[in-house]
């Protein structure tokens, strides 16, 4: 399985999506950032599962449907920082969907996942994590889970990938650095945290219009359960 992830500064690299999904072979793309009030319902063969509504630029999840059915989404606010408070950039930043793998009739969780900014600390980042991990078990407890996306984490990473495996998951960085804009601040912002998938490959994509560089995470579930779901309403 091959996921995007993307934080597209404020919907101004949307125009890439369609040669990045195309070009790479995504079966999943996770934005973050994304203007939700307009957004298409597929992408160069993908389809919307679900974006956030309460606040206009937020998460989006896209899917291959001749791959994936959708089965169940999850919007989650987190505990706010005072940047939220001032100046309500984002009300949700936790997007999870539940899809069932239609060829492996095996069910597993994509998650796309902003975290608070730089203006916040970094425990309160680390609490956002912990309470979006728990809230993807409420999607199916147990089942393979990949939460990706911007967690804003560009120092002790260390720390943070401890606390990460004490709930059972495995944090994954890329290859190479995925923000650039400012130079005291360039280094590893977008993650990948994950249970029950093997972790191949987490590859940083050419930088286009935002100041986040795409990551390509090549994945294969190594835990699953067979699964008789309903179709998501």
């Amino acid at each position: 399985m091959r996921v995007i992830s993307y934080n597209l500064r404020k919907h101004r690299a949307a125009g890439e999506l369609a040669e990045l999904v195309e070009r790479h072979g995504a079966d999943v793309l996770c934005l973050q950032e994304y203007d939700t009030s307009d957004i298409p319902d597929e992408i160069a063969g993908l389809r919307l599962a679900e974006a956030t509504s309460r606040n206009r630029l937020g998460l989006a999840v896209y899917y291959r449907a001749n791959t994936f059915r959708a089965v169940d989404v999850r919007a989650l606010a987190l505990k706010k920082s005072l940047h939220d408070h001032l100046l309500k950039p984002a009300e949700e930043r936790m997007l999870g969907v539940r899809l069932h793998d239609i060829d492996h009739r095996t069910d597993l969780i994509i998650a796309s996942f902003h975290a608070a900014p730089l203006t916040a600390l970094n425990s309160l980042r680390r609490h956002q994590i912990r309470t979006a991990l728990a809230e993807l078990e409420q999607l199916g407890e147990g089942l393979p889970a990949l939460m990706v996306g911007d967690y804003n984490y560009p120092v002790f990473k260390e720390n943070l990938g401890q606390k990460v495996r004490e709930q059972g998951y495995e944090l994954s960085l890329s290859d190479s650095r995925t923000y650039t804009r400012y130079r005291f601040f360039r280094g590893h912002y977008d993650f990948v945290t994950s249970s029950g998938f093997t972790i191949d490959h987490v590859r940083t994509l050419p930088q286009g219009l935002s100041d986040h560089l795409p990551i390509l995470v090549t994945a294969n579930i190594t835990s699953a359960q067979p699964a008789e779901v309903p179709t998501a309403s």
